[in-house]
């Protein structure tokens, strides 16, 4: 078996494929070498001895710096390792692209949601939202008689667990009515949020944009938006940010304004009432066929590991440059993340005047973070560090492998919608739960999430398709990983194949065929990004 992994011709260090003990030989490449010290499987054994400041290459850029003496053979850690990554000023040249083979992809089609503006859902949801965290509760008391009257899903076993206790019997005698969906071809999804006041008015503006983005994204078929009617995020920022992306907006959205109607019963009376003949209008729609470069793909990671790199990411990376090609889009995020590949994706960008954009934003992200007093550098977790991602370059360089090599098509600052197909790129922070929001605050009606170690993020309008690095996590979270990448570390498939099997996997949940294990969970996540200060 396989011992090692080089990921790059250039690289000076290789990737565990297994625990190797200390003295253990392992052949790569038709050299063999000595592990100096036990290390465990995802970490990364120097090829060659480092002296104090050399540099540290993988996936064939810099990932970092010896900050003591490595012998060959001996396993990088944070102790021995330092973060580094190499500037960028500006685009040095045109890389150029070779799409893949697209003749299977060309005429594959899904069923989904058609929208007037011609954008295509792969969900059908009405929307519950504030504009303010003080109709928060509000929500709350909407969200449990809309899905407890309309959606009557099955019992969840706790909740069954508990009432067997409250009726000192066992749960097998607990007996739930038996009650279907009221609506088969629309679901009910509701947000809460801590903004719309309080903070600087920027702060609401840029709430107002993500808020206007999910409803104008394909899968929501319309909305209902409470307000109190004092605060920052007035209804009228939110009517502009609407019309800002999309003018014509058709969609029916039902508003109401809490000082202006007395009652909080007497709102809530009002709300339902207009919100479910609404509801029951957008279960008139129903599926159609639509091309897949309808699809709009958010490529996201979170608990990644030593093998997303290897295995789950440039997995995705391949269905991103089979979306280029067929015409659709796909939306890589998280721009800490992104940190020491830069000038690869500078030289991917279109025209100068989006690379200029990338890296202004970049640049004032981290200056951000570094007034904060914290840095890029801080960007990989506990977790991450355990299994083997040791700097930010490092996670970086593995994290930039989902956008594959295509084109950059566009460069969208936090709240922009999408416009462009192709590959976009969307400032967000690395948060899991921030960017997948955003993502979908840009348009993405499916999202990919890689993870290595486990996580369970959801969105409430996007399904999200959960993809493990390693087969040894699909196996014991398989609550809610969908799609297994670990063949790849086994040498099992290809990059190319595992991308074709993950594309019609994404076809499937488009279609409404397979509900993924966050939306079986009703794993519905929602955290805007807070980029000010608070007054």
């Amino acid at each position: 078996m396989q011992k090692l992994i080089k990921v790059h011709t250039e690289d000076n260090v290789a990737v565990a494929l297994i625990n190797l003990e200390q003295g253990q030989k392992a052949s790569l490449n038709g050299t063999e070498y000595t592990i100096l010290k036990p290390t465990k499987a995802k970490h990364k054994i120097a090829l060659v001895d480092f002296n104090e400041g050399d540099k540290i290459i993988m996936y064939g850029v810099l990932v970092g710096k010896a900050s003591q003496t490595i012998a060959l053979g001996e396993v990088l850690t944070t102790e021995n390792v330092k973060h580094q990554s190499a500037e960028v000023h500006k685009k040095t040249g045109d890389i150029g692209w070779n799409p893949p083979d697209i003749s299977i992809w060309k005429d594959k089609t899904f069923m989904g949601y058609h929208r007037e503006d011609g954008q295509v859902g792969t969900a059908n949801v009405w929307l519950f939202f504030p504009l303010v965290f003080c109709e928060n509760r509000n929500i709350e008391v909407l969200k449990e008689v809309f899905e407890k009257e309309l959606l009557f899903e099955e019992a969840n076993k706790h909740r069954m667990l508990l009432r067997s206790l409250v009726n000192n019997t066992s749960e097998e005698a607990i007996v739930e009515d038996e009650k279907t969906r009221v609506f088969e071809n629309i679901d009910v999804k509701f947000i809460t949020h801590q903004g719309g006041c309080g903070g600087i008015r920027q702060d609401s503006e840029s709430l107002a944009r993500l808020l206007a983005g999910y409803v104008n994204n394909p899968n929501v078929a319309g909305a209902t938006v409470l307000s109190l009617g004092c605060q920052n995020l007035q209804i009228k920022i939110f009517e502009d940010a609407l019309k800002a992306i999309n003018p014509d907006l058709k969609k029916p959205i039902v508003m109401y304004e809490q000082q202006q109607m007395g009652t909080v019963d007497d709102m809530l009376s009002a709300v339902i009432k207009d919100s479910y003949e609404a509801i029951k209008k957008a279960n008139e729609i129903e599926r159609k066929p639509a091309p897949i470069s309808k699809l709009r793909i958010g490529l996201e990671c979170g608990g990644s590991d030593g093998f997303s790199g290897i295995s789950a990411n440039p997995t995705l990376g391949h269905v991103s440059d089979v979306m280029a090609a067929v015409g659709g889009t796909a939306i890589l995020s998280e721009f800490p993340e992104l940190c020491g590949v830069e000038q690869e994706l500078v030289n991917r960008c279109e025209s100068e005047e989006k690379a200029n954009k990338f890296l202004g934003l970049m640049k004032a992200f981290e200056k951000s973070v570094v007034d904060a007093g914290s840095g890029f550098d801080m960007n990989p977790s506990p977790g991450n560090i355990k299994d083997g991602l040791i700097t930010d370059a490092m996670k970086s360089a593995g994290a930039a492998k989902k956008g594959g090599t295509s084109r950059i098509k566009d460069i969208l600052d936090y709240g922009e919608y999408v416009t462009e197909s192709g590959l976009n790129l969307l400032c967000t922070p690395g948060n899991d739960v921030e960017s997948t929001t955003a993502m979908a605050g840009s348009g993405a009606n499916i999202i990919l999430f890689t993870t290595g170690l486990g996580t369970p993020t959801g969105n409430p309008v996007t399904p999200v398709i959960k993809v493990s690095s390693n087969s040894e996590l699909a196996q014991k979270m398989d609550d809610i990983i969908d799609f297994d990448t670990g063949p790849v570390i086994r040498g099992e498939q290809s990059i190319d194949e595992m991308g074709n099997t993950l594309l019609d996997f994404i076809i499937k949940v488009a279609s409404g065929e397979i509900q993924t294990k966050a939306q079986k969970l009703n794993q519905s996540d929602f955290i805007p990004w807070k980029r000010g200060v608070s007054l």
